[in-house]
């Protein structure tokens, strides 16, 4: 399934925020994409529908963001992840970094 989308970099993935559309890449790095744009309610409908590990860690992060810990530490564990103690700018770059690289 990976195989379908660009194989982009991170450098490439930032430059594309400031583009009208998001990149040809997995609907969880799009649901990324939007967050980063600001729209945190389109990035969680996203993640939300997607029953994986790695949505689930995006998951996670967005209601961290949010301010919802206790939602975030049940999607933490559902992504067997710890819990990010970072900044949030840290862990949205360390996301993407790593589904970049799947």
């Amino acid at each position: 399934m990976r195989d379908r989308f660009l194989a982009v970099t991170f450098d490439e993935f930032k430059t594309t925020l400031s583009d009208a559309n998001p990149p040809d890449v997995s609907p969880i790095l799009v649901a990324l994409w939007h967050d980063a744009r600001g729209n945190w309610e389109h990035a969680h409908d996203i993640a939300q529908d997607i029953d994986e590990a790695d949505a689930a860690w995006v998951h996670a992060y967005l209601h961290r963001k949010e301010g919802d810990l206790g939602n975030a530490a049940y999607w933490y564990r559902r992504a067997h992840r710890s819990v990010a103690t970072d900044s949030l700018n840290e862990e949205w770059t360390r996301i993407v970094a790593e589904l970049l690289e799947q």
